[in-house]
């Protein structure tokens, strides 16, 4: 079956849910730049200080000036320096974040959200979920008004600028807010989900990394229709039944649609406490990564799978910190939660502090087996 037939047969069946999912642009560094008043067209790097490209820690973050220079997070912060150098050697401008600042944003963009929700998630501290279907009616125009209401909100009570999707699942909606960034809105109606996808990377879609799409691409598919043409049996042959029916129902629309403002209790986790406080940033985040690894491999053996992701550190004097992420949907997949940890911690981090211990939770667990719409093409390190 070719794609445009499969577009033509496969029908959304039942009234669909109304996703909006909310991004804010460049977070920690538009906060900054806000409170501080620096110029938006100058590459801002936030992390550990530098000293002239000797430094040992990481990239926080950075606004979009800073990643023309292909600066990114979690990135040693002396990597950044010499694609980018500070003044007066160079046009960045790095500093240390100001956690308080944060916080203090997202509280006040989130009760902008909730207020105007059914069902409010909040995935991170700049991501949410929201289903308004009662909200609008089931309007799909009304909902994309409100998308707008709710971004000229964000930017005149906050300051900040904020992309929205919408959409009937979960990773229809975050892969909308993607499309028209910075400040953007994009709205994918049921019908007009397979045209969405035609085309598309299958690196667009939240849960294929790097390593999925090349073996996908040794057998000469890079997009989606491309992957929809050759068909579940063929498809699970290259990979797995599992990832062949997953990667199916993306196209269909019929992947998990739910919004909920509760955490599951149940998780499975690691620890890892240092002998000797540790200063080096680089090396506790590579003893996070193998924590991560080794959660997904027990909960790959076990038959699940999850939509959190938690990271805990804890500093020398024992204060200890908690930062989670949740993903579109479920999965076991190692390489979609490695990039969540990364970023957890480079943007949580205190730079200036030595950690004693760190640990990864994988939360919001479900079984494999009654759960189709999980990722799982497992990948090797």
């Amino acid at each position: 079956m070719n794609f445009k037939h499969y577009r033509q047969v496969c029908g959304v069946v039942g009234k669909e849910r109304i996703i909006i999912h909310c991004d804010l642009d460049a977070f920690f560094a538009s906060v900054e730049i806000l409170h501080h008043g620096f110029p938006e067209d100058e590459p801002l790097i936030i992390g550990s200080d530098p000293m002239q490209g000797r430094g040992r820690g990481i990239v926080s973050t950075c606004n979009y000036a800073a990643r023309e220079y292909g600066v990114r997070s979690a990135m040693p912060i002396s990597e950044a320096w010499r694609r980018c150098p500070g003044h007066p050697f160079g046009p960045a401008r790095f500093i240390r974040g100001t956690r308080s600042l944060y916080s203090m944003a997202s509280r006040r963009v989130m009760k902008i959200l909730r207020n105007d929700a059914d069902t409010f998630e909040q995935a991170s501290i700049d991501e949410a979920y929201l289903d308004v279907s009662e909200k609008v009616d089931g309007d799909w125009d009304e909902a994309m008004a409100l998308a707008r209401r709710l971004q000229r909100a964000i930017q005149a009570k906050v300051g900040l600028t904020a992309s929205f999707g919408i959409g009937s699942t979960r990773i229809i909606a975050k892969m909308s807010s993607e499309v028209n960034k910075p400040n953007g809105i994009h709205r994918v109606l049921p019908d007009e989900i397979q045209a969405f996808f035609e085309s598309r990377s299958v690196r667009d879609v939240p849960g294929i990394g790097p390593k999925t799409a090349n073996v996908l691409a040794e057998w000469g598919i890079t997009t989606m229709d491309e992957a929809v043409e050759l068909g579940e049996l063929a498809l699970a042959r290259m990979t797995s039944h599992r990832f062949a029916s997953w990667i199916l129902r993306v196209v269909e629309g019929s992947t998990s649609n739910e919004v909920s403002p509760l955490r599951s209790r149940r998780s499975i986790g690691k620890e890892r406490t240092f002998s000797v406080d540790q200063s080096d940033h680089e090396h506790v985040l590579d003893v996070l990564e193998q924590l991560t690894i080794g959660v997904l491999k027990k909960a790959q053996l076990e038959g699940i799978a999850g939509r959190l992701a938690e990271v805990k550190i804890r500093y020398t004097g024992f204060e200890t910190h908690t930062h989670g992420r949740s993903i579109p949907v479920a999965m076991d997949d190692t390489e979609v939660f490695l990039r969540q940890v990364r970023r957890l911690f480079a943007e949580n981090v205190h730079q200036e502090e030595k950690i004693r211990l760190i640990g990864f939770r994988l939360g919001q667990l479900e079984a494999l087996d009654s759960k189709q719409t999980t990722l799982v093409f497992e990948e090797s390190e």
